[in-house]
């Protein structure tokens, strides 16, 4: 998208719960300069537009709709408000929590029915029928958070041969390959039990993954072989400094384009936490905190070059922005707009 003088103008994209008085999705003009966002407009008729993606070429954004009913929305993106390109497309689970692009399909992770889907992207950019759902399994230690299967987050490997899916209920990721519009278990990876794995990143090497765990506040460092599909935990790394007085619940992560560092996201503690990886075969070292700039953090963002991170606070209701050191990694806060509910940011 260009400004009126030819040139690059950034967008972030956020999404909201509109059932905590969220505003539906969000789009912000982001300064190049400083990594401030200024709010462009606000479109809603989507319950709950939680998690956003945007497709590779930046004109299609994909939302859930985190309800009983899940289904995820289609947006054409087009100047300073993006517009449904059809009607909601159910997902065949529910509470759809994390979306992706993989192979000309959209995949969701259904928290509430344990199941991750694919739906097949029309050449339009909209989205055709469920082709595929592929139901979890197990349980967790944990009696309140772990009695059935709750997959939280779902993501192609760098390779783009695999799908993983996180599932904070089994305690366990998955590798999956997409055949014929649906997911097909390839293999499953146990961590520690009661950790309850949410999110997931990949170092831009190919060959390390970070999972970061819910139910303790930690990030298991894993091993990826994209040949084989296989996924090994090699350690866990605490990122609270000191045993939690109270809540501490991880919710995001993102790791640098560069890899040298590592950030995550706690809310009850409501810190953004930076970490720095060791060597293939090791794990993380956390090296500080500092507050998110609002209360439960529930998402991260990082801009494409690494400069400014974004922190989606849910219960404060607002977007803070931060300048990353490029010498240690901490963030330091620049900024932020109201944004009641929000959940989630992604930049073009």
């Amino acid at each position: 998208m260009t400004d009126g003088g030819g040139g690059l103008r950034r967008r972030a994209y956020i999404g909201s719960f509109t059932a905590a008085g969220g505003l539906g999705v969000l789009t912000a003009a982001v300064d190049g300069e400083t990594g401030a966002l200024t709010l462009l407009s606000a479109v809603n008729g989507v319950a709950d537009p939680s998690y956003l993606a945007l497709s590779p070429g930046g004109d299609m954004l994909y939302a859930v709709s985190e309800t009983t009913q899940g289904a995820v929305a289609a947006y054409r993106v087009k100047g300073d408000e993006p517009s449904l390109a059809g009607p909601l497309v159910p997902v065949g689970g529910s509470g759809p929590t994390h979306l992706s692009l993989f192979d000309g399909h959209v995949l969701t992770a259904n928290y509430g029915s344990g199941s991750v889907s694919a739906l097949p992207v029309r050449h339009d950019g909209s989205l055709a029928a469920v082709s595929g759902v592929l139901r979890h399994e197990g349980t967790g230690p944990h009696t309140q958070r772990q009695q059935g299967p709750h997959a939280h987050h779902v993501q192609p490997d760098p390779s783009r041969r695999w799908a993983v899916s996180v599932d904070l209920g089994t305690d366990s990721v998955r590798v999956c390959a997409l055949r014929d519009g649906a997911l097909a278990l390839h293999r499953e990876i146990a961590l520690r039990p009661g950790s309850g794995p949410r999110h997931l990143a990949f170092h831009p090497d190919g060959e390390r993954a970070y999972v970061l765990n819910e139910l303790s506040p930690t990030v298991t460092a894993c091993r990826w072989d994209a040949v084989r599909g296989a996924l090994k935990p090699v350690g866990e790394t605490p990122v609270l400094p000191d045993l939690p007085d109270g809540d501490a619940y991880p919710s995001g992560i993102v790791v640098s384009p560069d890899g040298r560092f590592v950030w995550t996201a706690t809310r009850g503690q409501d810190v953004v936490s930076v970490l720095v990886p060791g060597a293939a075969d090791e794990g993380l070292r956390l090296v500080a905190t500092v507050s998110c700039g609002g209360v439960w953090p529930r998402a991260l963002a990082l801009d494409p070059t690494g400069s400014f991170l974004y922190v989606a606070n849910e219960r404060s209701g607002n977007v803070a922005w931060f300048t990353v050191d490029p010498g240690t990694g901490v963030p330091r806060r620049g900024g932020s707009v109201r944004v009641p509910a929000a959940s989630c940011v992604v930049l073009d």
